[in-house]
């Protein structure tokens, strides 16, 4: 199933639909590897020829995140969001805090990390984010 099948189940579960601005937001995230703030998206919408409002984006993005349909990360102050694998899979992002590049990685060692503080502090850890900020190879 894919995450955008899995999205709209999900939305109609909980008494959603999945039309109009949300069902835009939808396919525009579904088609996405990395994170974009609302604006990106809203202009991706506009230059697609998808007539839909910035605060109808913003909406949809709300209850996509409730949903936990979407991941938000901050990215120097500004609000990104990206698809959330419902299998659990996922990345982390580094971003460069002088020309705000995003880039995404994955690794297993910091897995089993998160995995074993998660089992000596007795916690269940449901969900967790890890951005590293610094400079890219291009601003150093």
């Amino acid at each position: 199933m894919t995450w955008l099948d899995h999205a709209q189940q999900k939305l109609a579960r909980s008494g959603h639909r999945a039309g109009g601005a949300r069902g835009a937001v939808l396919e525009l995230l579904a088609e996405q590897h990395c994170c974009l703030s609302a604006q990106d998206i809203h202009a991706r919408l506009l230059a697609g020829g998808r007539a839909v409002g910035v605060a109808s984006v913003y909406r949809a993005l709300d209850t996509l995140t409730e949903l936990r349909l979407l991941h938000r990360v901050d990215v120097g102050g500004t609000a990104t969001y990206e698809a959330a694998d419902p299998t659990g899979e996922h990345h982390h992002h580094v971003i460069c805090g002088d020309c705000g590049q995003i880039g995404a990685f994955e690794d297993a060692d910091l897995e089993r990390t998160i995995d074993d503080i998660a089992s000596r502090t007795g916690y269940r850890v449901d969900a967790h984010d890890l951005v590293l900020r610094g400079s890219c190879p291009d601003c150093r």
